[in-house]
């Protein structure tokens, strides 16, 4: 008799990260999971908070699986806690950056029908007063959290939970909106279980005896993923609430750490950092440093190798809804120019026209991805659901180019790229130009209305302390390394480039200053 296709085998079971953790403690109970501060968490304790954190969520306050709940705080162990827990139990979370106004969180807590808030002390009060389309309970990350699970702890832990599939919503981070209104991205369980698994073969600094530095915002998902990682295979994660320069070359130079994560923002402040710490930080062990999130500019791969050494530094492209999509390994960094490297493990990559037809090397297209990674779709947006995805095939909008050896190029955002005169152009382009300027510490391009060409380009830059560039010598600095049709007619001069919490550009609000 034939097997009936409709249902699964008997020795199957859910993908599950909580599962993942569970199996990571029995290998070794008192061993320290996480420390933030002075605070650390053994794997039992670990794993009792998470099981609490579902039981308080179920029986203590009502909610049932496929309901929702937000957290919006700064990176602490109780973070990874509440996620976790809120998993389990079918309870997807809004992650929410906490250095949002209280009217933009209560906007996305609203839009998620998140039925709890999960908020850290300074923000739990104000969002108390907030008017809230749905009323949800806000719990302070504190006492408030703590009163909570000390009255689970009586109850028998996972006992009455909900089987949560791995295709079931994980968390449901929010896009910065740097192209426009916030959108919920439905990340499942399945997607990010199969990308830890990718990044252990990838990145070779995910065993139990390796030590990683979480410093990235997990309100974002890269910070999410590259902060479960070490203890999903029973390593050790050092979590970081406030990015400090000092403080993190610091740690790196006690030699103690073989990992971290990072995005170009981090990287430019630590490089830019007192001597005496970057000279303390070249004492450093780490087999394995990664780059995502924003373009990481060729001037500073070459100052990070040079400061770092050679065989560390990835480069990894990808978005909330596909997951890492490509990497770019440490042998290829000064070899490949510009580039976010080759398909991660399980991923397909096409590059297509606008009529859908693929692109031949060397030619720009739209990037499509399709791989276990992939998002579930957006909350409650079937319409931008239905046009991210082509025949399974998942697209969030970049552009890019793949050379002969297959490897993949990012050229710009498709909603960015500027038409003038009938001619496409690529801000990020002029962007890699600009950082090379002795002057120029950030930079970022905009197309801009021009009643004859249609659009032109507009660069806002930030000078080096102590360096007063001028309009005219950045325009003939830029004339001669690129078309004159792609140099700037308009160049202001600001403070600061705007950017969210992970570090990606918000040309959104570049586009409201102009």
């Amino acid at each position: 008799m034939s097997p009936d296709r409709t249902m699964p085998p008997a020795s199957f079971e859910h993908l599950s990260l909580v599962g993942g953790i569970r199996a990571a403690m029995h290998r070794a109970p008192g061993k320290i999971a996480f420390r933030h501060r002075e605070r650390t968490r053994s794997y039992r304790e670990l794993l009792d908070r998470i099981d609490r954190v579902g039981v308080a969520l179920t029986a203590g306050l009502g909610l049932s699986a496929g309901q929702h709940g937000a957290i919006v705080g700064k990176n602490s162990i109780e973070y990874m806690e509440i996620v976790l827990g809120a998993a389990q139990a079918g309870v997807a979370m809004a992650t929410v950056n906490p250095r949002l106004s209280v009217p933009e969180i209560v906007a996305i807590c609203d839009d998620a029908a998140a039925r709890v808030v999960f908020a850290d002390p300074e923000l739990a009060a104000a969002l108390r007063d907030a008017d809230f389309g749905i009323l949800p309970a806000i719990i302070e990350i504190g006492p408030d959290l703590e009163n909570l699970l000390s009255q689970a702890q009586s109850r028998t832990p996972v006992v009455g939970l909900p089987l949560v599939h791995e295709w079931d919503d994980f968390t449901i981070p929010y896009t910065s909106g740097t192209t426009g209104k916030p959108k919920g991205v439905r990340v499942p369980h399945r997607s990010r279980i199969l990308t830890l698994f990718g990044m252990a073969v990838e990145y070779g600094c995910y065993s139990p005896d390796d030590r990683f530095l979480a410093l990235a915002p997990m309100c974002h998902g890269a910070g999410m993923v590259f902060s479960l990682a070490p203890v999903f295979f029973g390593g050790y994660a050092e979590i970081i609430d406030k990015f400090e320069p000092d403080e993190v070359l610091g740690k790196l130079g006690e030699g103690q750490l073989s990992g971290f994560f990072a995005v170009p923002t981090h990287f430019h402040a630590m490089l830019a950092a007192e001597s005496s710490a970057l000279q303390a930080s070249r004492q450093h062990r780490l087999k394995t440093i990664i780059s995502n999130a924003a373009a990481l500019p060729q001037v500073m791969k070459e100052k990070l190798v040079a400061h770092f050494g050679a065989g560390l530094l990835h480069e990894t492209y990808g978005s909330t809804e596909a997951g890492i999509v490509s990497n770019l390994r440490p042998a290829d960094q000064l070899r490949k120019q510009q580039c976010v490297g080759q398909p991660f493990p399980c991923t397909g990559i096409e590059l297509r026209r606008a009529d859908g037809t693929r692109c031949a090397p060397g030619e720009i297209g739209e990037l499509f991805s399709r791989s276990p990674y992939l998002f579930n779709g957006y909350w409650g947006r079937p319409a931008e659901t239905a046009e991210a995805f082509r025949d399974g095939w998942v697209t969030v909008g970049d552009l890019a180019r793949r050379d002969e050896e297959g490897y993949l190029y990012i050229v710009d955002r498709l909603k960015d790229m500027v038409i003038s005169g009938g001619l496409n152009i690529y801000p990020r382009e002029v962007e890699e130009i600009l950082f090379q300027h002795p002057a120029v510490l950030e930079a970022a391009v905009i197309g801009v209305p021009d009643e004859r060409w249609g659009e032109v380009l507009k660069a806002f830059i930030v000078p080096r302390p102590g360096m007063s560039p001028v309009v005219d010598e950045i325009q003939a600095f830029l004339a001669a390394r690129i078309a004159r049709l792609k140099v700037p007619k308009h160049i202001a001069f600001i403070e600061q480039i705007p950017r969210n919490a992970n570090g990606k550009v918000l040309k959104t609000e570049l586009r409201e200053r102009d």
